[in-house]
């Protein structure tokens, strides 16, 4: 087996000597660099296995090469070096796609020990992308072609390959949240360790306590023995949190310790117990307005979200439906042995124009009723019992009223000026949408908005798809 190519980017000559020394030591194949121009100099001519990186140098920072380097080839483990005071950009790093990061000063040790694992994650995740549409090919949300689900998966493989501790994933019900939450921990080095999930909104507070952080022997009344949290069961491994958002503030306050310092004490107990584990949380709810009006607390928020997930709903993946309708048709007509063959034209007019509250949850059940139920070998619009729902009308008075606002004298009674304000956001909003085709990436650069922010506001003013249709003339 051929050595594993090894880059150790440092401004200091004693630091790039020890390490490199230490790295050549072990049987790898070392590169050194003390600054970003030499640095890009050494990629441009071959990428290395695992490159490790002080965030700051000379003309510029580490932080920077990461983003180049998993731009260009995102299966490379990046290990950041980080001087007292660092962290914040650390967890920016991590964010990022770094593997792990190490503070200085470190023990030669620590940074091998940090190689050997990089190297042992890099390879489990190159064979499981390899197998990932061989070994996961019956799950529903693989099938897409979409940009927004393949930017979802990209974000998914990177969380995978390091050991980003925090990730929220957001995203309406049924656009396939859990199934996210359990890809991240197949494809993880964590995949051989246990994956406890529980759904914070499903068991009263009190209970949920217990069940996440365990309880002693006499606790409370009904505490009869000893019992293991979900916390401890799951250290090793990943520990998913479903429907945050409905967690009680009491328990948000021990969540935050646990991410924090790895350490919390059962239900009547006063001994620290350690874990090491991955929390991954899913809410459909907006936490950051959840945070403003005082339900959520702001640093747990901050904490949970160290790297975001976004999982389009379907109308934002419309060149999937067709796709996933004839996955579920074939599907259900084997199963229940009937002899549908195809989606007639009308048919799948009336499932691309459809909102799909649902999401794949609903179109999947949509599926697997009608296919039980109709009979025929062509999929028929009566056989859906699915109609249209129908378009919001175009708010198309905002330019009008602002123009009347901004050249004459202003009313006796006012203005209305926040709904005036939300009328001009949400019709900008829908027309660089539709000019855009959609496309959010490309929507948040026309409107120079962060990806976020667009997110926020199509929910908050209800902006889908389905509701660009009146705006459609003039707008090209």
């Amino acid at each position: 087996m051929s050595k594993a190519n090894i880059l150790v980017v440092d401004d200091q000559d004693s630091i790039r000597h020890f390490v490199s020394r230490a790295l050549e030591d072990e049987g790898y194949a070392v590169q050194v660099t003390g600054s970003v121009r030499e640095t890009r100099q050494v990629l441009d001519q071959d990428m290395p296995d695992v490159a490790i990186l002080d965030l700051k140098l000379p003309d510029g920072t580490g932080l920077e090469l990461l983003r180049e380097i998993k731009r260009v080839q995102p299966e490379v483990s990046v290990i950041m070096m980080t001087a007292f005071g660092e962290l914040e950009t650390a967890v920016e790093a991590m964010s990022a796609g770094a593997f792990w990061f190490v503070k200085k000063p470190f023990q030669n040790e620590e940074l091998l020990a940090l190689v050997t694992r990089a190297l042992e994650s890099q390879k489990l995740w190159l064979e499981l992308r390899r197998l990932r549409h061989h070994a996961f090919a019956d799950e529903d949300y693989l099938h897409s072609s979409s940009t927004p689900m393949q930017e979802a998966y990209a974000i998914a493989e990177q969380v995978a390959r390091g050991d980003t501790t925090s990730v929220l994933i957001e995203g309406e019900s049924g656009t396939g949240k859990e199934y996210f939450a359990n890809l991240i921990h197949r494809m993880s080095a964590r995949h051989d360790k246990p994956f406890v999930e529980i759904n914070c909104a499903a068991i009263p507070s009190e209970l949920l306590e217990s069940e996440l952080f365990g309880h002693e022997k006499g606790a409370f009344t009904d505490a009869r023995a000893q019992k293991l949290g979900l916390m401890e069961l799951a250290s090793g491994g990943t520990l998913f949190l479903d429907e945050i958002g409905e967690m009680a503030p009491m328990l948000q306050v021990k969540l935050l310790r646990v991410l924090e310092r790895r350490t919390f004490k059962r239900v009547g107990g006063t001994k620290d117990i350690t874990v090491n584990l991955r929390v991954i949380s899913a809410t459909n709810q907006d936490l950051e307005r959840r945070v403003r009006e005082g339900a959520f607390r702001e640093d747990l928020y901050y904490r949970l979200k160290v790297v975001p997930l976004y999982v389009p709903p379907l109308r934002e993946r419309r060149e999937d439906i067709l796709p996933l309708s004839r996955l579920f048709m074939e599907r259900f007509a084997r199963q229940f042995k009937k002899p549908f063959r195809e989606v007639s034209p009308a048919a799948e007019r009336l499932l691309t124009e459809y909102g799909w509250p649902g999401n794949i949850r609903e179109l999947r059940n949509l599926f697997e009723r009608t296919v039980l139920l109709e009979a025929g070998e062509t999929l028929e619009p009566h056989h859906l019992k699915l109609h249209a729902r129908p378009r919001p009308a175009a708010e198309s008075t905002a330019g009008q009223r602002l123009d009347e606002y901004l050249s004459g004298a202003l009313p006796a009674d006012g203005i209305p000026f926040e709904a005036l304000v939300e009328e001009i956001e949400r019709a900008l909003i829908m027309r660089a949408s539709y000019a855009t085709k959609w496309n959010q990436s490309r929507t948040a650069e026309l409107l120079r908005l962060k990806r976020d922010k667009l997110r926020y506001r199509m929910k908050l003013y209800e902006i889908r798809p389905d509701a660009g249709a009146a705006l459609r003339t003039g707008t090209e």
